[in-house]
């Protein structure tokens, strides 16, 4: 279980640092990489500043996985879904409102090809998207986010896909 988060959080982090310009770059990327893996060297320290609110958003939430669901939770004690949500952004200075349909009317909607990892997934009640927001999540990349799961449940990276066209797409930073 561990291993699986820590090669997910691996990739994710590879995915959002390497350009999709080709090889050559990757080739480069992985000498950044392992510097990366050291918490004291200067190589990660220029790193982390230069990922931007998103990236670090997307990346700092895989940390959060396995905390359990708590109805109306806002720290590392339990989280509800949008509790998740404001205590990431806060967490780099951005602060957002508490519910997933103020969180919506908040954020500037996106497509989905639009959305950065770190922007929020929203889950409306029926297809039309202007209806009620019931749940949110922080976007990954393809149809996965990480998000608050529910009662008995838990942080976890999880698709959306099951959610069809009932899912929007929300950003504060592009």
């Amino acid at each position: 279980m561990r291993r699986n988060w820590l090669a997910r959080a691996t990739l994710a982090a590879l995915a959002l640092s390497v350009p999709i310009a080709g090889a050559a770059q990757a080739a480069t990327m992985s000498g950044q990489q392992k510097a990366v893996a050291h918490p004291i060297s200067k190589h990660h320290r220029r790193y982390h500043r230069a990922m931007s609110f998103d990236q670090r958003a997307a990346t700092y939430v895989q940390s959060l996985e396995g905390i359990p669901y708590v109805y109306g939770g806002t720290s590392t004690a339990g989280f509800d879904c949008s509790g998740l949500t404001q205590y990431v952004y806060a967490r780099f200075g951005k602060h957002i409102q508490r519910t997933a349909q103020a969180q919506f009317l908040e954020f500037r909607r996106i497509s989905q090809a639009q959305a950065w990892g770190g922007d929020l997934v929203f889950f409306h009640v029926s297809s039309d998207p202007n209806s009620y927001v019931y749940h949110v999540g922080i976007y990954e990349g393809g149809d996965a986010m990480v998000a608050a799961t529910g009662f008995g449940g838990d942080v976890q990276w999880q698709s959306f896909a099951w959610a069809g066209d009932t899912v929007t797409f929300g950003t504060i930073t592009h």
